[in-house]
C-alpha cells in the first residue's frame, strides 16, 4: 500500500510540475505578445473569446489567463463583459488542452525530449531556450500520465479500493467537492482533470463519479482565480467573479442532471474516459456558447455583487521602517526591503492612472498622482535617513553592501515618481488642452509600450519580493528589450511624419517624449535586478549593457 501510494504521488508530482513548465516556458517566452493580443482583441467580444482560448491553451491555464485578464481590468483597458468573454474562451482553451494531452504519443517523448533539451543547451537566443524548456515540459506531462497508468493498475484487482471508490459513484455530492477541492490544492484544473480521467481509463475511479469529480475540477478552477484577486481593484475581481458564477453555477447545475440519471453516458463516447474527458470539452463548449450572448447581463450582475468601497481608508498605510530593528542591521535591511516594495507599489499607481489621462484628462486624477509623488518623496527621505541611523551601527560588510543597494534603489524610484508625476501627467494635459489625440498607428504604439512598462514594473515588484535570480534575469534583459523597442517605435514615428500623417505631426512631440519617458521609467525599475545578478555572478554582460545605455542616452 506505501509503495502504491508513493508511486501515485510521484506521478501526480510529475504531472503538477510538468504542466507548470510549459506555462513558465510559453510566459517567459511569448508573455509579450499574449498580453499585446489579449488586449488588442478587446474591441470585440468574439475575438477576445477567442484570444482568450488561444493563450489558454498556450499557457495551458485558465488561472493564468484570468490573472492577465484581471489586471487589463484594474488598469480600465477592457470592459467587464468583454473580460468575461475572454475568461469563457480561456475555459473552452483549457478544456482543448486536456483532450491534446491526454493522447497516446508513441515516438513523441523522445523526440520532444531530444528536441527540447537540444534547443535548451545549445540556443542562446532566451526565446529558443524557453522553447527547448516547453517541449521538455510536454514530454515531461506524457511521462507522467504513463506512471498513472501503471501506479493504478493494481487498484482494479483490489476487492477493498474498489468498494471505496465505488461509494463516489452513490454519492455524486463528495465527488464532486473533492474534484474541486484537489484542483483548488494543486492550482490547476488542467492536471486535475487529467489525472482524474487517467485514472477512470485505469478503472481506478467509477466513470459517474468521474465525472462529477471533473465538474468539481471546473468549480475548483473558478476558485483559484477568485482567491487571486481577493485583493485586486474592484473592476478585476468583478469579471472573475462573473467567471465563477458562470463555471461554478453551470457545473452544479450539470452535477443536478447526472446525480438525476438525465445525462445518456453513450452520448458521449464509447469508452469510460472518452465520455468524461468529452463531458469536461462538452460542458465548456456549452457554456461558452450560452454565455457569450449575455455576457453583459452577468458583469452587471458581478458589478451589484462587488461593489466599490464607500469610505476606503488611504491615510492608515504606515512606514515599514522600524527604529527599533536598527540595532540588528538583518532586521533593519528587512525592513528597508519592505518601504521600498511600498514606494514601488505607489509608483506603479500613479503609472497606471497617468496613462488613463492620455484618454481623459481629470484634474483630480492628475493632483493625486502629484500627491502619491510628494508621498514617494516623503518615503525616500525617511529612508535615507534610516539607513544613516543604521550606518551609525558596526556594519560588516554584507550590510553595508545592502544598505547602499537599497539607497540607489530608492533614488531610481523617486526618480521614476517624478518622471511620471510631472513629465508624463503634462504630456497628457497638453493632449488635453490643445485638443489634439494621437492617430490610430501612434495610440496603439504607446499603449503596447505603456502595457510592456507596466509589466516590468510589475515584475520588479516580484523581483524585489523574491529576490528570484531567473526572474531578475528576465527584468534586466526586458530592460534592453525596452530599449530597442523604444527605438523602433521612435522609427515608425518617424516614418508617419515623413508620409505626412496630419495627427502624428500634430502630436509629435508628446509622442518622442512620452516614450523616452516610459523607457526612463522601465530604466529606473530594472535596477531592482542588479544586485540579485550581482550576488549569482551573472552581472557582467548586464554591466556593459548599462553602460551602453548611458553613453546613448
Amino acid at each position: 500500500m506505501t509503495v502504491f501510494l508513493i508511486q501515485i504521488a510521484g506521478a501526480a508530482a510529475l504531472l503538477l510540475w510538468a504542466v507548470r513548465l510549459v506555462r513558465t516556458g510559453v510566459e517567459r517566452a511569448f508573455a509579450t505578445q499574449l498580453r499585446l493580443g489579449l488586449r488588442r482583441a478587446s474591441d470585440n467580444r468574439l475575438l477576445a473569446a477567442l484570444s482568450g482560448l488561444v493563450s489558454a491553451m498556450l499557457l495551458q491555464s485558465s488561472t493564468a489567463v484570468a490573472m492577465l485578464v484581471s489586471n487589463f481590468a484594474a488598469k480600465g483597458a477592457l470592459t467587464a463583459s468583454v473580460g468575461v468573454a475572454m475568461l469563457l474562451g480561456a475555459d473552452l482553451g483549457s478544456a482543448l488542452v486536456a483532450q491534446v494531452l491526454l493522447a497516446r504519443p508513441g515516438l513523441l517523448v523522445p523526440l520532444l525530449v531530444l528536441g527540447g533539451v537540444v534547443l535548451f543547451l545549445r540556443s542562446k537566443a532566451r526565446r529558443l531556450r524557453q522553447c527547448g524548456r516547453i517541449l521538455v515540459g510536454l514530454a515531461l506531462i506524457f511521462v507522467s500520465l504513463d506512471m498513472l497508468r501503471t501506479a493504478t493498475a493494481p487498484i482494479i484487482h483490489s476487492e477493498a479500493a474498489v468498494s471505496i471508490l465505488g461509494y463516489l459513484d452513490q454519492d455524486l455530492l463528495t465527488a464532486f467537492l473533492i474534484g474541486a477541492l484537489f484542483a483548488w490544492v494543486v492550482h490547476s484544473s488542467v492536471a486535475a482533470i487529467l489525472l482524474f480521467v487517467t485514472m477512470v481509463a485505469q478503472g481506478a475511479l467509477p466513470p459517474t463519479a468521474s465525472m462529477a469529480m471533473v465538474l468539481g475540477a471546473n468549480l475548483g478552477g473558478a476558485m483559484i482565480a477568485f482567491v487571486l484577486t481577493l485583493a485586486a481593484e474592484v473592476p478585476a475581481r468583478r469579471i472573475v467573479v462573473a467567471n465563477l458564477l458562470l463555471r461554478g453555477g453551470g457545473a452544479l447545475a450539470v452535477l443536478l442532471v447526472l446525480n438525476l440519471s438525465l445525462l445518456p453516458a453513450e452520448w458521449l463516447g464509447s469508452s469510460a474516459a472518452g465520455q468524461v474527458i468529452n463531458l469536461h470539452l462538452a460542458f465548456n463548449l456549452l457554456l461558452f456558447l450560452l454565455a457569450l450572448p449575455i455576457c453583459g447581463t452577468v458583469a452587471r450582475m458581478s458589478a451589484a455583487l462587488v461593489r466599490e468601497a464607500r469610505h476606503p481608508a488611504e491615510g492608515l498605510a504606515l512606514s515599514a521602517l522600524d527604529p527599533s530593528a536598527l540595532e540588528v542591521p538583518e532586521r533593519a535591511l528587512n525592513c528597508a526591503a519592505r518601504e521600498l516594495l511600498r514606494m514601488g507599489e505607489v509608483i506603479e499607481k500613479m503609472l497606471v492612472s497617468a496613462g488613463g489621462l492620455y484618454d481623459t484628462w481629470d484634474d483630480q486624477v492628475a493632483e493625486a498622482i502629484l500627491a502619491n509623488e510628494r508621498r514617494v518623496r516623503q518615503m525616500h527621505f525617511d529612508l535615507k535617513l534610516y539607513l544613516a541611523k543604521m550606518n551609525r551601527h558596526q556594519l560588516d560588510d554584507t550590510s553595508v553592501n545592502g544598505a547602499i543597494e537599497a539607497a540607489l534603489l530608492a533614488a531610481n524610484l523617486e526618480s521614476a515618481a517624478d518622471q511620471v508625476a510631472r513629465r508624463m501627467t503634462e504630456q497628457a494635459r497638453k493632449l488635453s488642452t490643445e485638443g489634439i489625440s494621437f492617430s490610430r498607428s501612434g495610440r496603439q504604439d504607446i499603449e503596447d509600450f505603456m502595457d510592456r512598462v507596466q509589466a516590468n514594473v510589475q515584475l520588479a515588484l516580484k523581483v524585489m519580493m523574491t529576490r528570484n535570480p531567473d526572474d531578475a534575469r528576465e527584468l534586466v534583459a526586458e530592460k534592453e528589450s525596452i530599449r530597442s523597442t523604444e527605438q523602433r517605435l521612435q522609427s515608425k514615428h518617424l516614418s508617419r511624419l515623413r508620409d505626412g500623417v496630419s495627427e502624428s505631426i500634430e502630436t509629435s512631440s508628446i509622442h518622442q517624449e512620452t516614450l523616452r519617458i516610459l523607457k526612463q521609467v522601465n530604466t529606473a525599475f530594472a535596477m531592482a535586478g542588479y544586485p540579485i545578478l550581482d550576488e549569482a555572478g551573472d552581472l557582467l554582460s548586464s554591466r556593459l549593457a548599462s553602460a551602453e545605455d548611458r553613453r546613448t542616452g
